[in-house]
């Protein structure tokens, strides 16, 4: 990432006289001594550096609120810009700021818990132009069957990613719902389903075979195709240091106007 290093020299520098900690991997990039795990950093906020990506794996390895400064190319979720860091950081240890929660997804595989998602989880055929039939459960009762490439269950965080460029509707992060969404379905009236968040979402296919798995972008598994897995909002949330309170603003900036990156992957 081309901005990175001149981006964090300026968080460092606006963090002048405050006690702080960087991130091993970070501080290896930048030559800084003493760097600590993402797992073992315990702070009051977490000063991520890049695009959404960054932002979704910094959540997946630490529960401390985020406040995201764009490096990246869209940058949906990180809501301070690289001019912005001096006056960010300057109102972050003043306290004038609030933490928006967002619902992040359990996903459970043969009742083993796999990392939360705070966009997506996504099950996808694991072999090139072969589709798959799924059969769908909604607490227990059948709630419809696909034929497609794969299935998207997503948080509102997340309906304006993947799931969004495959048809599902955009869904006000205020809103405790979870969306279905299928890739490439083989029936035009296949549509995406937006369930209740406290649902549990059960996906099977009905003739088992190989698939792999995403949370987030970030963790792959690899699956046979005979596993239980299910879906539902997790006890934890997603936290993120906000200055501003304008999701509709966000959305048309950097969506709706912004017609080249409409389907956009966090």
């Amino acid at each position: 990432m081309k901005n990175f290093r001149q981006v964090a020299k300026k968080v460092i520098e606006a963090l002048k006289g405050v006690d702080y900690v960087v991130e091993a991997r970070t501080a290896e990039a930048l030559g800084i001594k003493d760097g600590v795990p993402l797992a073992r950093i315990k702070v009051d906020c977490l000063i991520t550096i890049g695009g959404d990506g960054t932002i979704l794996r910094t959540l997946q390895g630490n529960d401390s609120p985020v406040m995201g400064v764009n490096a990246g190319v869209l940058g949906f979720l990180t809501e301070i810009q690289a001019d912005e860091v001096k006056q960010s950081v300057k109102k972050l240890l003043a306290e004038e700021y609030h933490i928006d929660e967002r619902l992040k997804l359990k996903t459970t595989m043969n009742g083993r818990r796999l990392e939360d998602a705070t966009n997506e989880a996504v099950i996808h055929t694991a072999h090139i132009a072969k589709m798959r039939d799924f059969s769908i459960s909604i607490d227990g009762t059948p709630a419809t069957e696909v034929r497609a490439d794969g299935i998207i269950i997503a948080t509102p965080t997340g309906s304006t990613s993947y799931a969004m460029s495959v048809g599902s509707s955009i869904i006000d992060p205020r809103v405790e719902a979870l969306v279905i969404a299928p890739i490439a379905p083989f029936r035009l009236a296949a549509r995406p389903l937006v369930v209740a968040a406290k649902s549990k979402i059960q996906v099977t296919l009905k003739n088992p075979r190989e698939c792999t798995m995403v949370i987030d972008g970030q963790c792959e598994f690899k699956i046979r195709g005979d596993e239980n897995l299910m879906f539902t909002a997790s006890e934890k949330t997603a936290k993120f240091v906000s200055f501003k309170d304008d999701f509709y603003r966000t959305l048309e900036e950097k969506l709706i106007s912004s017609a080249p990156f409409a389907a956009h992957r966090h």
